[in-house]
């Protein structure tokens, strides 16, 4: 839908302003309603009319911040302009309705308290008592939260995914989260459904990247997926896209990850500004359909990855620094999305100075980003930072961050498959000696010409299957998302159907299904030192269960020193299934035991599953 004319959205812009002038300015409450734990609510207030462009600029001068309380819990939440308040049907761009979104983790009675100011770059201060009040300013209200009526895997059964400190993140339901997502494509919001979306650059390749392409995803291969009920915009559009969330929740994928901010990188083609070349306004209605996308994913059971640069524009906004423009970016995506369930904010991909990326943020840049997300975000979401491929870069830009409290874990990205074992047990390690453990995720492998291969090249998908995704499970790692390179169809830039990975897809729901089934892997440990076997890994929780990935044959396993007995079960990592009992069906301590032949092929891959009697 076109955005409207401007003698038209003049028009409508002095109607409003008329409209609210007679409106009373006085403190007003709104009344009792009732919402659920865990479901966004959504209050809106009438105030100036005014529009996205206007010269009073709007989102840099007017701040709205709504406290919202329960018992001696309190949530300063950012709002934000929404236009007239239902851009995504409309395309609007001028309105005068202003919007917060808040997600309560308790049922009971909330109050809240709108604070509503005026002031030169007030937007960005931290100061609430800075700035003239006005209009709706003071407005006071409270509300009723009742128990969720949503199941698994939507995440309003769950509640929020937090850090809590520890390897893995964890859900207000006490359930702990393994990561199996999508990294490509990264350009996911360069989808032409979405308003004012468009190739802002020239058609160009550099060394070592996928080409960007003129032509915008419209994901007309999921199309199909779509059900009715599904959340779409003006007349039918979102399809394409919805239907592959669709399609990877029913393959078990529950994460998905995106640039919001790829101007000067390779796509060229997702901002959340009114044009490309803007950096001080945001687009109302594009926002408004990034949300509908969004809140499709929570009901899915999906996690948000919002990836915040890349390395091509890291010194896009105020040269790297914690300026206007970056502060202003930032606050507008913690209004509008951090209320969302399963959210990571990562400050950016491949971050820090790199031979072929020396236009490089510095130490102090990259703390200041995260000290922002973590003062100014009410729900103190996820927050990460996307590494470099080998260590000679990477090194050196993550040891100064060990330790540092703004930082919840890494992106890690790895170059040579079989480093990812040890570079996830490394960091997982360092960062726990450094005071503050970090959750270690698998977020891109290389080589970067291919990632993830399609089936119809890899149909096995032997070697990321070991190396790659039970390499970082194995050694404590948070999971994986799966980079797909450029070499091709579908690649990073380009796809337009995730069903070329189908069985990479299987393959990864197995690998979580087993430990979130039979391990309380997050009382487990590496523990490769174990067994005898040649690349073995072997994850433990010494005396009560292990779990030990075998690239091929047997081995032997030394478990505590008890007269505890073992049994012994068979996994197929690459086809699942039920566990399996091969020639051993038990074992007893203490010392070197061994486990005998597999229930298949042994020259196949196979984890034996070893638990002390009576605790299955």
């Amino acid at each position: 839908m076109l955005k409207q004319s401007y003698t038209f959205r003049l028009f409508l812009l002095v109607v409003l302003h008329l409209i609210w002038a007679c409106q009373s300015s006085g403190t007003k409450e709104h009344e009792m309603a009732t919402y659920l734990q865990w479901h966004t609510v959504t209050l809106s207030f009438e105030g100036p009319a005014t529009s996205e462009d206007a010269e009073d600029n709007l989102f840099l001068h007017y701040r709205l911040v709504v406290d919202f309380v329960h018992d001696s819990v309190t949530y300063a939440v950012p709002g934000f302009y929404a236009a007239d308040g239902r851009a995504a049907e409309s395309g609007a761009t001028l309105g005068n309705v202003w919007q917060v979104r808040f997600t309560p983790d308790v049922a009971g009675e909330w109050t809240y308290r709108v604070s509503f100011r005026r002031g030169d770059s007030l937007a960005i201060r931290d100061d609430l008592q800075e700035g003239e009040p006005i209009a709706f300013d003071g407005t006071e209200g409270r509300f009723q939260v009742l128990a969720t009526d949503k199941t698994a895997p939507d995440l309003r059964a769950r509640g929020k995914l937090r850090y809590v400190g520890k390897r893995y993140l964890r859900f207000a339901d006490g359930t702990y989260f393994l990561k199996g997502g999508a990294n490509s494509p990264e350009n996911l919001l360069g989808y032409a459904d979405f308003d004012s979306t468009y190739f802002g650059g020239k058609e160009e390749q550099r060394e070592g990247e996928a080409a960007a392409d003129r032509q915008l995803h419209t994901y007309q291969p999921h199309v199909a997926d779509w059900h009715e009920g599904d959340p779409s915009w003006q007349g039918g559009k979102g399809k394409g896209l919805v239907g592959g969330l669709n399609y990877l929740a029913g393959k078990g994928v529950n994460a998905i990850y995106f640039l919001t901010l790829n101007i000067g990188g390779d796509g060229k083609d997702v901002w959340p500004y009114t044009d490309y070349n803007e950096r001080y306004r945001f687009d109302c209605s594009k926002l408004a359909q990034w949300e509908k996308v969004f809140s499709h994913a929570d009901s899915l059971g999906m996690m948000v990855h919002f990836v915040l640069q890349e390395t091509e524009n890291e010194r896009l906004l105020d040269n790297g620094d914690l300026g206007i423009q970056r502060k202003l970016y930032y606050r507008e995506m913690i209004a509008r999305f951090a209320h969302h369930l399963a959210v990571t904010w990562n400050m950016g991909e491949e971050n820090g100075y790199a031979k072929f990326s020396p236009n490089a943020q510095n130490d102090e840049q990259r703390k200041d980003m995260m000290r922002y997300f973590k003062d100014t975000d009410p729900y103190q979401n996820f927050v990460v930072i996307h590494t470099h491929s080998w260590s000679e870069p990477r090194d050196p830009i993550l040891k100064p961050l060990l330790g540092y409290k703004d930082l919840d874990g890494i992106s890690l990205q790895v170059g040579k498959p079989p480093e990812v074992h040890t570079e996830t047990q490394h960091w997982v390690k360092a960062s726990e000696e450094a005071g503050k453990q970090w959750v270690v995720n698998l977020d891109e492998i290389g080589p970067h010409y291919n990632g993830a291969l399609p089936d119809e090249v890899d149909p096995a998908h032997d070697t990321v299957r070991y190396e790659s995704l039970w390499g970082n499970l194995m050694a404590g790692g948070g999971g994986v998302e799966w980079y797909f390179g450029y070499r091709y169809d579908n690649d990073d830039l380009n796809l337009e159907t995730w069903r070329t990975r189908s069985h990479l897809w299987d393959q990864t729901r197995f690998a979580r299904n087993f430990f979130e089934q039979y391990l309380p892997f997050w009382e487990m440990y590496p523990a490769d030192e174990l067994v005898d076997a040649e690349g073995a890994f072997c994850f433990a929780k010494s005396g009560e269960v292990y779990a030990i990935y075998l690239r091929r044959g047997t081995t032997t396993l030394e478990v505590a020193s008890n007269q505890a007995t073992y049994e012994v079960h068979w996994f197929d990592p690459k086809s699942g299934g039920e566990l399996q009992v091969g020639g051993q069906s038990e074992v007893k301590g203490p010392g070197k035991v061994s486990l005998g032949q597999p229930p298949g092929k042994a020259q196949q891959d196979w984890v034996v599953l070893v638990r002390k009697k009576g605790e299955a």
